[in-house]
């Protein structure tokens, strides 16, 4: 974290740039409070704490402090208004103007070092406890094996696609994918391998989608993949290709190497342009391909497509 110095007198700015250096801290110095503005909204600069000369040219301290807490672009920053005034309407304006502490020149070097002392480890509880909020926002969105979404994180983002679809009047495909003869893999293997399957198949998806497409554990081995601006015949494209990512590369797992295949049905939201239907022609579809042999892609209303059998390993010839 480093502290912003913006002053615009010399030797006020030394005193400050020396001082801060003697206690440990990294700064940023600048001599005009639009260059501290820039430095502040600079995020390579990592700015914690700023203390702001109340008067110098270009923004004010004042200024710099109300479009802070205007704005929510950055981390919080913690601001020091430093002043000739020693008012208190002075002081009242500064802090109503959004200012966190303030103090007055000549400043005494041991009440500085207690002010920003005060700061830094009032941003430091912030950062960690937005650091938090977030790994909870993950942890309550992610699927803990896969790290994809959670099915209730996925359902949540395919209704916002499927909005952004209609006001686009845009299309979008939904592939539903199931592991061919899963049980008989944990069965034979166990579950600890079975979890392996999973983990490489999640990272196979992921490499095979755009970076906007959404991918997410529907449940038990059932993936969901939701393909924006994707009609289905262009679904049906991206579904061969996962298909062969999967069957072609043979999974290396803790007890060897396993032939793995998946079945995949496609839906587009042109045909089922609300979520339980769409979710429904996909799962349909997707039956239409496990009946017809697995290891193949079945669209919604179409025929399924045909594939080579793909040679798998006796483990995986037991029905579901």
């Amino acid at each position: 974290m480093r502290i912003l110095i913006a002053e615009d007198e010399a030797v006020t700015r030394r005193l400050l740039e020396a001082n801060l250096a003697a206690w440990g801290h990294a700064t940023v110095t600048v001599d005009n409070g639009d260059d501290a503005w820039a430095a502040i909204t600079h995020e390579r600069h990592d700015i914690g704490v700023a203390i702001l000369d109340l008067i110098m040219p270009g923004l004010s301290g004042l200024d710099i402090c109300r479009r802070l807490r205007s704005a929510d672009t950055r981390d919080y920053l913690y601001t020091i208004l430093l002043t000739a005034r020693s008012a208190k309407q002075d002081i009242v304006e500064g802090l109503e103007a959004g200012a966190d502490d303030y103090i007055v020149k000549p400043f005494d070097p041991a009440e500085l070092r207690l002010r920003i002392n005060a700061g830094v480890r009032i941003v430091n509880l912030e950062r960690a406890l937005r650091k938090a909020n977030l790994d909870l926002s993950v942890q309550a969105t992610t699927d803990a094996l896969t790290a994809t979404l959670n099915r209730m994180a996925l359902l949540q983002r395919l209704d916002e696609c499927l909005a952004r679809a209609r006001r686009e009047r845009s299309s979008l495909a939904v592939l539903m994918i199931d592991i061919d003869h899963f049980k008989t893999i944990n069965d034979t293997h166990g579950h600890a391998v079975g979890d392996h399957v999973l983990i490489e198949l999640a990272r196979r998806l992921r490499q095979s989608c755009r970076s906007y497409d959404v991918l997410g554990r529907y449940g038990g081995e059932e993936f969901v993949v939701v393909l924006p601006n994707c009609a289905a015949a262009e679904g049906r494209i991206v579904a061969e290709h996962m298909r062969k990512a999967i069957a072609d590369v043979p999974f290396v797992t803790p007890e060897g190497e396993l032939n793995v295949a998946i079945s995949i049905g496609v839906a587009s939201s042109s045909a089922h342009p609300e979520m339980t239907p769409l979710l429904k022609a996909a799962d349909d579809a997707l039956y239409i391909a496990k009946r017809n042999g697995r290891n193949r892609t079945a669209v919604d209303g179409m025929c399924p497509t045909v594939v080579a059998e793909y040679p798998l390993p006796p483990v995986v010839t037991v029905p579901d």
